[in-house]
């Protein structure tokens, strides 16, 4: 994740063995780690089952982002995620999810987060990663900016080189 979401999750955030009865229940699962770590106050979990119910968060290979709607931005502290993995799955109106990121974001910061996320679950073997992992420092690790060296050597992506 770029910059700006990595800092956003902390090893507090993160619950690795949770249980949800369906996607209700998990975005309630999801808003409760927000409000337990102070990002947000509790009526934030009904904007994002409100976001919920209006258009779906899942995004595909068992992981959903849930977060509110533009009205429960009042209802939030600071900036943060929560990151909630469902080991034995739940029901997302059909579709199975294993890993929820919850977002708080009071700006128009949730999409340039939404975007980073995306970038990084696009990764099939992040996205199997997150789901299996049993650390929070892994997954803080997954979630990081990636180190220099792992960037591309292609002079022509890193800005370095010109077309002629």
């Amino acid at each position: 994740m770029a910059d700006r979401a990595a800092g956003l999750l902390t090893p507090e955030a993160i619950r690795l063995d949770a249980r949800a009865a369906g996607r209700d229940d998990a975005v309630r699962v999801c808003g409760r780690v927000l409000v337990d770590i102070g990002a947000v106050e509790p009526g934030y979990v009904d904007a994002m089952l409100e976001r919920e119910r209006s258009i779906s968060t899942y995004l595909g290979e068992g992981v959903a982002i849930p977060h509110g709607t533009n009205d429960g931005r009042d209802l939030i502290h600071r900036d943060a995620l929560a990151f909630v993995r469902f080991p034995e799955g739940t029901d997302w109106n059909g579709d199975p999810v294993t890993v929820c990121i919850a977002i708080a974001a009071r700006g128009d910061g949730h999409m340039e987060i939404l975007a980073e996320l995306a970038q990084v679950l696009m990764d099939p073997v992040k996205a199997r990663d997150l789901r299996e992992s049993d650390e929070p420092g892994r997954i803080l690790a997954l979630l990081a900016p990636p180190d220099e060296e792992e960037q591309t050597t292609d002079p022509l992506q890193n800005g370095q080189g010109h077309i002629v």
